[in-house]
């Protein structure tokens, strides 16, 4: 079989374009056609400032979150990133391979140590080679495909061009993995800003759905999305942004066609009225099992312990090796 390695970052509640991005394939398609691991990689999270409690219970949450939308433990590995010591064994080779000029080419680190200079913050190095960390998580299990939104296919890519490298240079260690990406609402995007992708951190939360948010709370905020300047209702990403997004919306969570879709309304008012109602029943069962298992926090637990104790058992042994293809003495 073929092997799937994903995961989310705890750096804030979990959203609607993550669901429709990503964890929605997990469950439907990735983890019944492969051998797959998803991965809370909370190491990430630590890059930039953050509340050191904060992270846990989000790390608790999201693991929570992806087990309540159908991740199946008995058909998956579902487990916490630090967890597993492999990730940042690896992730230490991984900086040996890579150049100081790829770290500096990765967009969100040029995006985001912006953001932490005009915040008045230091820029952690971290944020620059946490690349190498993403790389380690992906080849510490010889991962075949990973699916990735659109914006982290550039880490991807660095994770085949290290794992081709390493291989040439030390023997064959890696397999070269591929990113793969659902076909709609792979980008899910702000509801007031829909230039922008629905990111987890915005510090306004207007235009964000998160998985978690009541039904009433998700019916004013799609309700409230902003459109556009004209009166027809096209699917046109560059022309008219805010209502494209809310047909990848509709189409996304009832099956549809957004192109097609388009035709159907003839007012805004309809076609956010009907992507309100069908995003509402999409995640009511989501939250209904999150409130169940989160009442069970032991059932959590046993889950991501099992989880770390089969991922340590496939990454290990290919860690083990790469240590020793790169010239490293072997433990006696």
């Amino acid at each position: 079989m073929k092997r799937i390695f994903s995961g989310v970052k705890p750096t804030g509640h979990l959203t609607l374009g993550n669901y429709l991005g990503a964890v929605r394939r997990w469950v439907e398609v990735d983890q019944h056609r492969a051998d797959a691991l998803f991965s809370v990689v909370d190491l990430h999270a630590l890059t930039v400032e953050h509340d050191p409690a904060r992270v846990r219970r989000l790390s608790r949450q999201a693991a929570t979150l992806l087990l309540a939308a159908g991740l199946d433990p008995e058909r998956c590995t579902v487990f916490v990133q630090s967890h597993v010591d492999e990730h940042a064994r690896l992730s230490y080779l991984m900086e040996c391979v890579a150049t100081d000029g790829e770290m500096r080419r990765m967009i969100q680190y040029k995006e985001k140590s912006v953001r932490a200079r005009e915040a008045g913050q230091s820029v952690r190095l971290s944020l620059l080679t946490y690349p190498a960390l993403m790389a380690a998580d992906i080849l510490a299990y010889g991962t075949d495909e990973v699916p990735v939104g659109e914006d982290q296919t550039q880490h991807v890519e660095l994770a085949r061009d290290l794992a081709v490298r390493f291989n040439h240079r030390y023997g064959h260690v890696f397999t070269v993995p591929r990113a793969t990406s659902p076909a709609v609402a792979a980008r899910v995007m702000d509801l007031q800003d829909p230039t922008s992708k629905m990111g987890k951190s915005h510090e306004n939360g207007s235009g964000i759905v998160y998985l978690l948010d009541d039904a009433d709370t998700v019916r004013r905020k799609i309700m409230r999305a902003v459109t556009d300047s004209g009166r027809e209702v096209v699917h046109d990403r560059e022309a008219a942004p805010g209502v494209a997004n809310l047909l990848d919306l509709l189409a996304a969570a009832t099956g549809g066609n957004p192109i097609e879709l388009a035709g159907v309304y003839e007012s805004y008012g309809a076609l956010k009225k009907d992507t309100a109602e069908a995003v509402v029943e999409l995640l009511r069962p989501v939250r209904e099992r999150h409130a169940e298992l989160a009442a069970d926090s032991g059932e959590v637990d046993r889950v991501l312990r099992e989880g770390a104790e089969r991922a340590r058992g496939m990454a290990r042994p290919l860690v083990d090796r790469a240590y020793r293809a790169i010239g490293l003495l072997p433990a006696v």
